[in-house]
């Protein structure tokens, strides 16, 4: 069992992936992170962002083996990748058909804060892939976030 948390600008009681705003890394869903300064540091920013609420950061605990050994259709990126980007710029795309994909669980690394202006810069032209790839790294290093969905992924978490 590994312990997940998710920041917010309220505390989460139930996960509703109704409420989950579009166009993410991984797309519509709920993301979790297994670095607790990271989910507070997401907490803080949305409630900057927001100017509504406090800061909270919510705990479940996550059974990982699930992720190999059950039904649930999982993606997993272990690094940053051209391939990992274009999953990010496919989900982040304003103009595509979403959803994108029907992942019940996918694990990979955090996108840097810039993903938008990084995005124009790519479809402009301006960059290759693989520098986005390199611009997308989170400047803070290699962090990892879960994206919970579905449903039968969400069951999956147990609040503590």
């Amino acid at each position: 069992m590994i312990r997940l948390y998710h920041g917010s600008n309220m505390r989460i009681e139930e996960p509703d992936l109704a409420h989950s705003k579009p166009f993410k890394d991984f797309g519509r869903g709920f993301y979790l992170s297994a670095d607790k300064q990271q989910a507070w540091d997401m907490a803080l920013q949305k409630v900057s962002q927001t100017q509504e609420g406090k800061a909270e950061v919510t705990e479940y605990l996550f059974d990982e083996t699930v992720m190999e050994s059950s039904d649930l259709k999982v993606l997993t990126y272990p690094d940053y990748s051209e391939e990992w980007a274009r999953f990010v710029l496919a989900n982040r795309d304003r103009k595509g058909v979403h959803p994108v994909h029907d992942y019940d669980i996918v694990y990979g690394p955090i996108a840097d804060d810039g993903v938008t202006f990084q995005l124009r810069r790519y479809e402009g032209g301006l960059i290759s892939l693989a520098q986005l790839v390199e611009e997308l790294k989170y400047v803070k290093g290699i962090t990892f976030q879960y994206f919970f969905g579905t449903q039968r992924a969400l069951q999956q978490l147990k609040k503590l």
